[in-house]
């Protein structure tokens, strides 16, 4: 098992897998669907051919590169329905938005899985339910209210800190500072860190503490600088943020009451860039 608050079950060397998204479409090294590798691919194709073959995807496009361009942080998220493209225009969208940093996974009640993938644009997102292909769509925001929704509804609001097995050193206080701290925690609250990488846990602290918080319905992974794993626990406002290195090793392990973490959400200034890269791809490529 891997050191840390959160640790993966043995064998599961990977913390997040996460399966494509809709139809593959180009096949690059590593199997990511990159901006230079999706570039190439529609630089080849006839845009005039396209336009007579793609009205509808070309219009989602027009209207996604609209709606982030007016995209706020705080603001609720917008979604498009895929439902009315046909194969080509599918594969279209797929190149054009191809795989971003973050992906990630979200477990419902019905035991259905949601799949999200964000695309090379950040603040444009892809999500899938694993059980039925038909309801793809792509959503602009932040984060998928897929995410915030699990992470208000599924969870608990409160939990009990139990007796300590034998063994404990820190574990129930910390335990006391986090449930303080998330029944205290509401929306616009800077959220707060506890950094388990510095303070003195024994592993029956960090099993102790895991037990008690349980596992929550979302699993985030960010590959930009670096790898980080975003873990809902069981209980609403806190989560586990682990960073790894080039060797699948915890170098920063740390637990943070609030809202979704922001190495998971897409900020304002991307709005802004994902608009302009968007509309120059639709005017250089496709139009």
């Amino acid at each position: 098992m891997k050191a840390g608050v959160w640790v993966a079950p043995e064998g599961a060397e990977q913390p997040v897998s996460v399966l494509p998204i809709g139809a593959k479409s180009l096949d690059p090294p590593h199997g990511t669907l990159t901006a230079d590798v999706a570039l190439a691919k529609l630089a080849s194709l006839d845009s005039a051919e396209m336009a007579k073959n793609c009205a509808n995807a070309i219009e989602l496009l027009s209207n996604i590169a609209s709606a982030i361009a007016s995209q706020k942080s705080d603001a609720p998220t917008r979604l498009f329905r895929l439902s009315n493209l046909n194969d080509l225009e599918r594969t279209l969208i797929e190149d054009v938005l191809g795989e971003g940093e973050v992906a990630g996974v979200v477990a419902l009640p019905d035991g259905a899985v949601a799949q999200i993938q964000e695309s090379v644009l950040a603040g444009i997102w892809r999500i899938r339910l694993e059980a039925c292909a038909a309801d793809d769509y792509i959503e602009v925001g932040a984060v998928p209210e897929i995410v915030t929704g699990a992470a208000t509804y599924l969870t608990s609001s409160d939990f009990t800190i139990g007796a300590a097995p034998d063994g404990v050193m820190n574990a129930l206080p910390v335990l006391a500072e986090i449930r303080e701290r998330a029944l205290a925690w509401r929306p616009g609250l800077r959220s707060q860190i506890i950094n388990f990488t510095l303070l003195p846990m024994s592993p029956v602290d960090m099993a102790f503490l895991q037990q008690s918080l349980g596992n929550g319905p979302i699993q985030l992974i960010s590959r930009g600088y670096g790898t980080c794993r975003v873990l809902a626990t069981g209980i609403r406002n806190v989560w586990s943020v682990q960073f790894f290195n080039s060797r699948d090793t915890i170098i920063l392990d740390t637990m943070e009451v609030g809202g979704v973490p922001t190495m998971a959400l897409a900020a304002g200034e991307d709005f802004e860039d994902s608009a302009e890269r968007l509309q120059e791809i639709i005017e250089a490529y496709i139009t």
